[in-house]
């Protein structure tokens, strides 16, 4: 599934193609469960001869500033992400090697938007688990209004994040993935943190010391930005993250450092860990 940092990529696409620009045409497939029932007729009336001011994200959600309310607010879902004529769509880690969309507009598409300037924009979904909505104002509606905070937008201050795990009784794993505890955290990026931090993925958040708590802060931080920085291209991200070897349950997998990698289930996900370092 997108993690933070692919949905930030998906933000950034659609800024450059968006942003400024007025709607000239909205073409949406016919999808009752991703369009949540609105029907197409709706959307066009919403979206068509609006101008798009601004491009933002909180946690998995996207959505565009129109000059005219209500506005569009995109969840990726499991497969779904934007593609423009010109650009490849972001590959996932879980993506088949021969799973390359080369035709326009592109298969699953469910809403595809043309710009006064000629440029364009689609957002595929082929599991259908996304959702693509329409809100008066967004971040006080559901379901943005339920996040937590988001790591890159307003991480909190060390002596907070102590505070709230301090408060939390649940196991760190699940907590990390909770999206009104921590918004665009998803199992690799909560795997890549608990590793880096060294800690037990099993450990309940109110047991972790003042310390483990910032060290669980820091990563998060750290491991967000650098995978934004990178545009959330997986091969650039550092030789040493789990992330490159936690994939597959291989029962022989180890850290770049040669360190076992192990695999239980927490909060109904799959965790990869090293009980050599996390404890």
């Amino acid at each position: 599934m997108p993690e933070l940092p692919e949905v930030e990529r998906g933000r950034r696409l659609a800024e450059q193609v968006a942003a400024g620009r007025v709607i000239a045409k909205v073409k949406c497939a016919r999808d009752p469960i991703v369009f949540e029932g609105v029907s197409q007729a709706r959307w066009r009336r919403a979206l068509a001869g609006r101008r798009v001011i601004a491009v933002h994200r909180r946690g998995k959600h996207i959505y565009f500033q129109l000059d005219e309310r209500p506005w569009p607010v995109f969840h990726f879902g499991m497969t779904g992400g934007f593609v423009t004529p010109d650009g490849a769509a972001l590959r996932l880690a879980s993506s088949p090697k021969n799973d390359i969309e080369r035709a326009w507009p592109p298969r699953f598409a469910k809403i595809h938007l043309v710009f006064d300037d000629g440029g364009e924009l689609v957002m595929t979904n082929k599991r259908r688990l996304g959702r693509i909505r329409l809100r008066s104002d967004p971040l006080s509606e559901p379901p943005l209004s339920g996040l937590g905070f988001d790591p890159l937008l307003d991480l909190p201050s060390p002596a907070s994040f102590v505070e709230l795990l301090r408060r939390r009784s649940a196991i760190i794993k699940p907590l990390l993935l909770d999206q009104s505890f921590a918004a665009g955290v998803g199992n690799s990026i909560a795997d890549e943190v608990l590793y880096q931090a060294k800690i037990d993925p099993r450990r309940r958040a109110a047991s972790l010391s003042e310390a483990e708590a910032k060290r669980v802060r820091s990563c998060l931080k750290r491991i967000i930005e650098k995978a934004v920085s990178v545009d959330a291209d997986k091969k650039r991200f550092p030789r040493a993250w789990l992330f490159h070897r936690r994939w597959g349950k291989n029962s022989e997998a180890v850290t770049y450092r040669g360190e076992k990698i192990r695999y239980i289930t927490l909060g109904g996900r799959t965790t990869a860990w090293v009980p050599e370092v996390q404890r």
